[in-house]
């Protein structure tokens, strides 16, 4: 895969196919990569840009804790999108990718054609259910600077992939407490704002996002929702044809 120089770090990224851009986004320790199986069905028409988040996979990890943010993830994605000569793109992602596409959308709403929100949510208005969700975040860290990325072995289906692609426990660490952990309210009040097409999936065995899918669809104006029969959290990987039919109407929806 190659690499590029974004806001002083080497992002590891793949960029593939013909057509408009789709920018893709991982969930929290997982890569790129997880992308894999929608490539043979987006490619043709579509040119299907993916990468790793800083501190995932191939891409540096730094040192300093303070460069892992929600502001941090974003400006990577301008930056990578810049690099190759991007101005405007559908914007998606699993997990913290659809949080992150989100984000994204609240930061730069211009350089979005089109939204892709995958077994996501869009965060907490509540204080006392973010201080919980970050409770588990700051856990993660502990348990990855404790045993490893041996922490990561009873994952889900798109992190037990990457085992072997990660390179720093440590940076997965700091991306669990700066990037995963969130600090406001600011983009699930985003949401009755957004204007651009968009599309909410969502795994029937992904118990835990089905409720925030269900809200993101009722908040965002004319958003599509669709649930994958048979799919856990990573309904990408766990029903792949599936996703992809769901995934390339859409796109054609838009063209």
């Amino acid at each position: 895969m190659p690499n590029a120089t974004v806001n002083g770090i080497e992002i590891d990224y793949e960029d593939g196919g013909h057509g408009a851009p789709v920018l893709l986004s991982h969930g929290y320790s997982a890569t790129g990569r997880m992308w894999a199986p929608q490539r043979p069905a987006i490619e043709p028409r579509w040119r299907l840009i993916t990468w790793d988040m800083r501190g995932h996979g191939h891409t540096e990890s730094p040192a300093d804790p303070a460069q892992y943010s929600e502001s941090h993830t974003v400006a990577d994605m301008r930056g990578l999108l810049g690099h190759l000569g991007v101005e405007r793109a559908v914007i998606g992602g699993l997990s913290l990718g659809g949080y992150m596409s989100l984000a994204f959308h609240h930061r730069y709403p211009e350089m979005v054609r089109a939204l892709v929100i995958c077994d996501s949510g869009p965060g907490y208005r509540n204080p006392e259910a973010r201080a919980a969700w970050n409770a588990r975040a700051h856990e993660r860290a502990r348990d990855l600077e404790a045993r490893g990325l041996d922490a990561l072995t009873s994952s889900s289906a798109e992190v037990r992939e990457a085992l072997g692609r990660h390179r720093s426990a440590q940076g997965l660490a700091h991306a669990a407490r700066g990037m995963l952990a969130q600090e406001a309210g600011a983009v699930i009040e985003s949401l009755p704002d957004i204007r651009v097409p968009t599309l909410i999936i969502v795994g029937d065995r992904d118990a835990p996002f089905i409720a925030p899918s269900e809200y993101m669809a009722k908040k965002i104006v004319g958003a599509r929702l669709e649930v994958i029969t048979g799919a856990g959290h990573c309904s990408n990987i766990d029903q792949p044809e599936a996703f992809n039919r769901v995934l390339s109407d859409f796109l054609g929806s838009l063209a």
